[in-house]
């Protein structure tokens, strides 16, 4: 059985089949104190997290897209790899993405981060076109031009729920 608390303060719960409800009950039960903290923990980061007005939206959202496009064109070329379009969004989830055609996209918010977490999010991004994975070969591929992406990594796990 497994538990999950989303950053909305969402309750996962996941058993296997063929467990009893009772079962299930008594799990979520046994680990109430550990739902409550990281819910505590989700309210946290939640008032933490600014408020944008459409207007900052909206001007976040050129700028990212300004400074991407830059981006993606200067590490792509350096890569020797090519892209579809760049779209910039507002995600709740991810930084960015790579779609199997090659589409990248960016949350709007990176603008509003030092410029080497934008770095390396592209670098990341645009590794996908060599590898459509996660594997030790992507990550081979990222370090080739972002030689400290593990901290830059950590950087963005750390703070980026700040913004």
């Amino acid at each position: 059985m497994a538990l999950k608390v989303s950053e909305d303060g969402t309750v996962t719960v996941r058993i296997p089949y063929g467990v009893r409800p009772e079962e299930a009950d008594r799990f979520v039960e046994a680990h109430v104190d550990w739902i409550r903290k990281r819910i505590a923990e989700c309210r946290e980061r939640a008032a933490a997290r600014p408020a944008y007005t459409d207007r900052e939206r909206e001007a976040g959202k050129r700028l990212a897209k300004e400074l991407l496009l830059k981006k993606c064109r200067y590490f792509a070329e350096r890569m020797g790899v090519s892209y579809g379009t760049v779209t910039v969004r507002e995600q709740k989830t991810r930084w960015g993405s790579c779609s199997a055609k090659g589409n990248l996209n960016f949350n709007w918010k990176l603008a509003l981060m030092p410029e080497e977490i934008l770095d390396y999010l592209v670098v990341h991004e645009l590794a996908h076109r060599v590898e459509m994975n996660h594997s030790p070969a992507f990550w081979a591929v990222v370090a080739e031009e972002i030689p400290d992406y593990k901290t830059r990594r950590e950087w963005l796990r750390q703070n980026g729920a700040k913004f």
